[in-house]
């Protein structure tokens, strides 16, 4: 079996919804238009979440973890989950399942032409105070970035794993990957995908998450920006292989 997919899921403290995860991804891989498999990345949880992760792993062959002696962060999470990536292609999903693991056949439609397909969320199940500090925020982050990406918090994409690879990860840098992206001369989409509320858990993310952080964080990226290093090979020895 040659995978095609990993799709990296960030967890801290989500015991209530790994099961449902379990049995929504299965059901996503009956239908999934490349062979795929979950990479949890417990981030340090507190909870029941490694026990049921592992549990999930030994029952589930297309399911596999990796975990952090403390909590270091979603950026970190993520950045791990690139990291341990050998598939062509890496996806990412939280564990709350605000979006739907069937969408990822709606960005797999896209993947070959795009590096970074992401999804935005169309009509939000989220409080009025999260929509419109996402909202604004996202606008900030347009504004500083120039990416054309209206929900860049969408937490379901699909990247090219050489791609994601090369991304020199920071503390937020989460919010900027279609920006980090096109720093690689890259190509991006957004594509509509569902969203559903919250049923289980605790959101890790208050306003000065959504909104004050961010903004911090994009001077972060401008800085970033102007040091970023990207180059192209014109030839290589055969003995480098791929």
């Amino acid at each position: 079996m040659s995978y095609q997919l990993t799709i990296v899921i960030p967890v801290y403290n989500e015991a209530d919804n790994l099961l449902r995860v379990e049995k929504e991804c299965v059901e996503f891989f009956k239908n999934a238009s490349v062979i795929s498999k979950v990479l949890f990345v417990n981030d340090g949880s507190t909870d029941k979440s490694q026990q049921l992760i592992e549990e999930i792993c030994t029952r589930n062959k297309d399911f596999t973890f990796i975990s952090f002696k403390e909590n270091r962060g979603l950026s970190a999470a993520i950045k791990a989950g690139f990291d341990y990536t050998s598939t062509p292609l890496v996806g990412y999903i939280d564990a709350d399942l605000q979006t739907s693991p069937e969408d990822f056949n709606k960005l797999l439609e896209y993947s070959k032409d795009y590096h970074l397909v992401t999804g935005v969320r169309a009509d939000r199940k989220d409080s009025f105070v999260k929509n419109m500090s996402s909202k604004i925020a996202n606008g900030i982050r347009r504004t500083f970035t120039n990416d054309g990406m209206d929900d860049t918090g969408c937490p379901l994409k699909i990247i090219h794993t050489d791609y994601a690879k090369r991304i020199p990860m920071f503390k937020g840098l989460h919010r900027f990957l279609p920006a980090m992206i096109l720093l690689q001369n890259g190509k991006i989409i957004q594509i509509p995908v569902q969203h559903f509320p919250r049923i289980a858990g605790k959101a890790n993310f208050g306003l000065w998450n959504r909104l004050l952080g961010p903004l911090m964080d994009c001077f972060a990226y401008l800085w970033m920006k102007k040091k970023y290093i990207n180059y192209t090979l014109a030839k290589k020895s055969n003995s480098l292989g791929e």
